[in-house]
């Protein structure tokens, strides 16, 4: 400061004499003037001097922070380089050749320590010490300090690794690396310890601050340049201009100010006018001098002279003056300097806006009408969708009817007299509007039939002069009149070219509709129209699909002596599903059960499963084990996704399972099959639960040919076995061992319930919530036949012994009461009798069950060779015995068994046996 104010006075005094001036600019103004300049110093109020403070400023803390970061960089870097020199020169003077040996030597610290001095002095390093492995110096930079011991561990370098460490020593922090020394055979012979202080590593610092300082100083005076150049702009931008270009400036100003096409109003703080365009006197219809006047005595409303004289903000505020609908915006510009308002007239943009408000209404509609329409696959509640999108936002009141055949899911029949609501709504309750439900008929002049008939959309603006709406119901017609509904707008349901109903909008609280309304009516009806077909395709299809499987499915299961059962079956969707169950009666009083599972869902899924089911019925009605009537399925299986990827099907079969048992009242004994189905559930008599371990195979479809073991299962009278499918056990978030453990706690509180009851209790335990797969439960109580309902006899190889047998047969007979049944009992068990004898193998045996309603011969031999029925010609003297035993029979069959076959019959013990016997004596064989 002091040179500055030496500088400026006395140079420019003497060389310059003083001029004349007015007596404030003597010495005490100039005086004045430094103390002002000296002060702007200070406190820099020019936008110039604040830039380069601030770049002052932050040049400063760059450098300040390179500094800083250069020096501790350095520090770890000089820290860093000193250990690898200590290591480098450890690891060198170890590996020499002859270290080792001069450390195994009688005089160590002669042969060391030359050599270690050499390496010091040539590689600048602190010191270098040659120690035994037990920590007594060999050599050293201070002889005193040979032989003397080392207290620090070098348990890390005797084994193999370098040991460095990092210590303040007297001279400064310093480095110390420590490498073992080790002998041909690997044994540590000595150590090497090589330290290296940081200040003896060159620090870059005092080369690279110089470059910094000199960065610096050039960021300073560009800087000062640079702030020197934006004063010089600014000060020729806000100075120089004279009289004639301020007032150009504005004449151009006012110019504009009165040519634009909107009103600007200036105001004092007291209200009155300052300044008002050409544009603000038309829309307010001022008079010419109204410049000073207070705003409140222009003649303007009070609400717009209120808001123009508060000087408050507001942003287009409404105002309507005379005709016009004016929107005022005004700002003010300071405390007490007055404000500026703003007007432009929007009378034709409301009318505009008014009309778009209106599109965008419409458009707002129909777009809730395509998320809100069509959100399920049923038709009535589609329709009740259209009627909420529609009520208020369209109309006051909606309908919705739909043709007959279309509620039935069938196609369209054209157009009828006929229909039946299916919708309302309304805002309010107590119309006279039919409700739903009711079946509608139009007249032909109905407004609703002309539309149905033309296809098109009809407008009734005023429905107390329609006559023909009227003629359909006079009296209901006044009703809906009474109560304020006056117009209304119907809309025929078409969807592909084809009549499915009609839609009604009605008002009574909004305007009449007008023809533009007709449009969005016809939009809204013909979105609904489109859901309302796939729903009823859905409807169709489903119950097709629903009338397929309840069809392919088994109805009432058969009464059985063997067995008592239960079953449920529950799809994941509605009805359609590809889980099935069975059970089939066997000869022998013998019974099958049959659980199975399609993958997937529809009509496809249950089309294959009945398939499957046909072919289970089919062979067992051959009496096949399950083994092989399980590789039977898989070669089915597999032919049908052969047929449809030779057809171009993608909807083959992607996996099938099955579970088939076959269950022998008389010895107890069960058979089982599984090819890629979940096991059975076994509930013993006393309660227990087990699940048995039955084979695996792989899943119908994929077996390759692979053979089906099968299990044999001994069930006491009164166990139940449980079949299921994968989707009772197997649920989203739950694997199956949690789905079997839930089933044997259910099955374990169901001692002693019947197998119907059973199901019902495992459903409830199993399936809290519906489950996303098919599921099929079949439950059976095991019962077996009483020893007394069962007689058997070994039958010699001789033909003699034919009535030894059949007298013994007869006696059982009569002890059971069935004296009916004897003479026909005799001549079946005779003739396959006589047949195993005479072309079987021994052992042959014969077996009589009495079930239910049922006598049951099976005779049994060791070939495998089958009869075969044939019609015997007249001249023939034989082969008419399997005939008479296929007519004396209810059924009759043959099974193979793994020593041969039996050859059963089966007599209906109500059928009259002799009476049939009468008739086939008399017929023409």
């Amino acid at each position: 400061m002091g040179k500055l104010g030496r500088y400026v006075p006395a140079s420019r005094s003497d060389r310059v004499p003083p001029k004349a001036g007015p007596p404030e600019a003597g010495p005490k103004a100039r005086h004045h003037a430094a103390g002002r300049r000296r002060l702007s110093l200070r406190k820099p109020r020019s936008v110039a001097s604040q830039v380069f403070l601030l770049q002052l400023v932050v040049v400063l803390l760059l450098i300040a922070t390179a500094v800083v970061v250069l020096v501790i960089h350095d520090r770890n870097r000089a820290i860093q380089e000193a250990g690898d020199r200590s290591l480098v020169a450890a690891e060198s003077f170890a590996n020499a050749p002859g270290t080792a040996e001069a450390m195994e030597s009688d005089d160590p610290t002669a042969a060391l320590q030359p050599h270690a001095e050499a390496v010091r002095k040539e590689t600048g390093v602190d010191y270098v010490v040659a120690l035994s492995p037990y920590g007594f110096r060999w050599t050293h930079p201070d002889p005193d300090q040979i032989g003397k011991h080392v207290s620090t561990d070098y348990d890390q370098a005797l084994e193999g690794e370098p040991y460095q460490n990092t210590f303040d020593s007297s001279l400064g922090k310093a480095v110390d690396s420590t490498v073992a020394v080790f002998d041909d055979r690997g044994t540590a012979v000595g150590l090497v310890t090589v330290g290296v202080t940081v200040d003896k590593v060159t620090s870059v610092v005092q080369h690279q601050l110089p470059v910094i300082f000199t960065a610096g100083g050039v960021a300073l005076l560009l800087a000062a340049g640079g702030s020197a150049l934006v004063s010089g702009r600014l000060r020729r931008q806000t100075q120089g201009l004279g009289p004639v270009e301020m007032t150009r400036m504005y004449e151009h100003h006012d110019a504009v100010l009165h040519a634009v096409r909107e009103g600007v109003i200036i105001l004092d703080g007291d209200g009155r006018l300052l300044l008002v365009n050409d544009e603000a006197r038309r829309l307010l219809a001022l008079p010419p001098e109204v410049e000073g006047r207070p705003v409140t005595e222009l003649g303007l409303s009070p609400a717009l002279a209120g808001l123009l004289g508060s000087g408050r903000a507001a942003t287009d505020k409404v105002f309507l003056a005379g005709d016009i609908l004016l929107a005022v915006s005004v700002r003010p510009v300071g405390p007490q300097a007055g404000s500026v308002a703003t007007l432009r007239d929007t009378t034709e943009l409301r009318a505009l806006a008014g009309r778009a408000e209106v599109a965008g209404g419409r458009l707002q509609l129909l777009y809730e009408a395509s998320t809100r329409i069509g959100t399920t696959l049923d038709m009535n509640r589609t329709a009740e969708e259209l009627t909420e999108v529609a009520v208020p936002r369209f109309a006051d009141f909606a309908t919705v009817e739909l043709v007959q055949s279309v509620l039935q899911g069938d196609e369209p029949t054209g157009a009828g007299g006929e229909m039946r609501r299916i919708a309302a709504a309304g805002i309010r309750d107590d119309t006279p509007l039919r409700p739903a439900g009711t079946l509608m008929r139009y007249v032909p002049d109905n407004p609703v039939a002309i539309g149905m008939a033309t296809g098109r959309p009809v407008l009734v603006a005023h429905l107390a002069t329609a006559d023909g709406w009227r003629a359909q119901d006079p009296e209901r017609a006044q009703k809906v009149i009474q109560s304020g509904i006056h117009s209304m707008i119907s809309v025929p349901l078409q969807a592909r070219g084809q009549l499915l109903g009609v839609v009604e909008f009605w008002r009574s609280e909004q305007d009449p509709f007008e023809p533009d309304d007709l449009s969005p009516a016809e939009e809204l009806t013909a979105r609904a129209a489109v859901c309302i077909d796939n729903a009823r395709r859905y409807t169709r299809e489903h119950t097709t699909a629903v009338t397929l499987q309840r069809s392919l499915l088994p109805g009432a299961l058969p009464e059985l002596s063997a067995l008592e059962v239960g079953h449920r079956y529950l799809p994941a969707q509605a009805g359609v599903g590809g889980d099935w169950y069975d059970v089939i009666p066997l000869p022998g009083a013998r019974v099958a059960l049959v659980v199975g599972d399609v993958v997937g869902h529809g009509l496809h899924a249950a089309a294959t499963m009945g398939r499957l089911r046909t072919a289970v019925h089919n062979f067992a009605a051959l009496d096949l084990p399950p083994d092989e009537l399980l590789a039977h399925l898989d070669d089915l299986i597999t032919r049908i996704d052969q047929d449809a990827a030779a057809e171009g099907d993608v909807e083959a079969v992607t996996g099938a399972t099955c579970l088939y048992a076959v269950y022998d009242p008389v010895s107890g004994q069960c058979v089982l099959a599984r090819a890629g189905h979940p096991g059975p559930a076994l509930v013993s008599p006393d309660g227990s639960v087990t699940f048995p371990d039955i084979p695996v195979a792989p899943p119908l479809g994929v077996g390759g040919g692979l053979p089906v073991e099968t299990a044999v299962l001994r069930l006491a009278a009164d166990s139940r076995l449980v079949l299921y499918t994968d989707g009772l056990v197997e649920a989203r978030g739950r694997d199956i061992d949690t789905g079997l453990g839930m089933l044997r706690e259910a099955l374990a509180r169901t001692d002693g319930a019947s197998p119907d009851d059973t199901c019902r209790a495992v459903l409830d335990t199993m399936l809290r919530t519906r489950s996303s797969d098919d599921v099929a439960l079949l439950v059976a109580r095991t019962r077996l036949l009483d020893p007394e309902q069962v007689e058997e006899w070994d039958v010699p190889d001789d033909p003699a012994a034919v009535s030894r047998i059949r007298a013994e047969a007869t006696r059982r007979l009569e002890s059971w009461g069935l004296d009916g049944a004897v003479f026909t009992t005799e001549l079946i068990l005779s003739e396959l009798v006589t047949n195993a004898i005479r072309y079987g193998a021994s052992p042959i045996s014969l077996r009589l069950l009495r079930d239910r309603d049922s006598l049951i011969c099976e005779v049994a031999d060791g070939t495998s060779t089958s009869p075969h029925l044939r019609r015997a010609a007249n001249t023939d003297e034989g082969g008419r015995g399997l005939f008479l035993v296929a007519q004396l029979s209810r059924r009759w069959g043959t099974r193979y068994t793994d020593r041969g076959k039996i050859i059963w019959a089966e007599q209906a013990l109500d059928a009259g046996g002799a009476g049939d016997l009468g008739g086939l004596l008399t017929a023409d064989l």
